[in-house]
């Protein structure tokens, strides 16, 4: 029999959810998922009520006392156990969708020659895990925050990303430590005097968790930089916003 008890619980309001997955990353006890597009909670008794998935960007979560089944944390450890053995095959979310796209690739007899492709990349390390806040290479530049795929997806970062004042770090928001670099983040943003930032995201829901840590170290910095966040889809298209 399920017992209820009056307590603060999570309440999603599925019009202002845009599905980014920010929430999902925060919540420790895996009581939230994206489920077509929006956040949903799982299971009440998966909830703890305290509240670590507020920083939702949207602003489409917050806290309620209501009837709901009590917080059990042997139900949640055991929940976790579960998905850990889940992870292994691809999940609701779209990022791990396999698909394979058909290009037109021009070949010939005799290959065309080309000139040499070189790198613009001006300094290492990119990892934002592995970046210094007081690295030389950050004062006074354009800083891009890429995602980790995001290299992958599209053809010309190199040419279009990389100019000769850019300081590059790329991140993961859902399987990196996103606490860990959003203080560095912060850091960066705070010691390095950059005069810029450009964010570079796919566009699946839980990749623009990078937009909303750069938006906070922003905030949590006290430097206000001209700021651009650039969408790149799976097939390799660029979009502004």
């Amino acid at each position: 029999m399920t017992v209820k008890t009056n307590r603060k619980i999570v309440r999603i309001d599925e019009e202002k959810c845009n599905g980014c997955g920010v929430c999902i990353i925060s919540c420790a006890e895996g009581a939230l998922k994206i489920v077509g597009g929006k956040a949903k909670l799982v299971s009440e008794k998966y909830c703890d009520g305290l509240g670590n998935c507020l920083n939702c960007p949207q602003g489409a979560i917050t806290i309620e006392e209501r009837e709901a089944e009590e917080f059990d944390e042997a139900a949640v450890e055991e929940y976790l156990q579960e998905e850990k053995v889940e992870e292994k095959t691809p999940c609701g979310c779209p990022s791990a969708n396999i698909a394979r796209f058909t290009r037109e690739i021009e070949t010939s007899e005799a290959p065309k020659p080309q000139a040499a492709i070189e790198s613009r990349l001006g300094h290492w390390p990119v990892q934002l895990t592995l970046v210094p806040p007081t690295a030389p290479f950050l004062k006074g530049a354009d800083l891009v925050l890429a995602a980790h795929c995001v290299p992958f997806a599209y053809a010309a970062f190199h040419r279009d990303f990389l100019g000769e004042n850019t300081a590059l770090v790329v991140a993961c928001p859902k399987l990196d430590d996103f606490d860990a670099h959003q203080r560095k983040l912060n850091e960066i943003l705070g010691k390095s005097g950059i005069k810029s930032l450009t964010v570079l995201h796919m566009e699946v829901p839980c990749c623009s968790g990078l937009v909303h840590m750069a938006k906070q170290a922003i905030l949590a910095s006290g430097n206000v930089v001209p700021f651009r966040d650039v969408t790149i889809s799976i097939r390799g298209e660029c979009k502004e916003g």
